[in-house]
């Protein structure tokens, strides 16, 4: 299954951060586990930060 934005969702995403509208970052889902959207690094589900990168919602 493909994840790519279609392209009038990528303008529009464009458009709204250049307003100053920021889109919140948060935990990717994979099964049962949390993925980090910097590294793609799976955490359990009470995880905080991400142990390989750092990065923390």
């Amino acid at each position: 299954m493909s994840t790519a934005l279609d392209p009038d969702d990528t303008l529009f995403d464009q458009f709204l951060t250049d307003n100053g509208h920021e889109q919140r970052v948060t935990w990717d889902r994979s099964y049962n586990k949390k993925q980090c959207p910097e590294c793609g690094g799976l955490h359990e589900m009470d995880a905080a930060t991400c142990s390989v990168c750092g990065w923390a919602p």
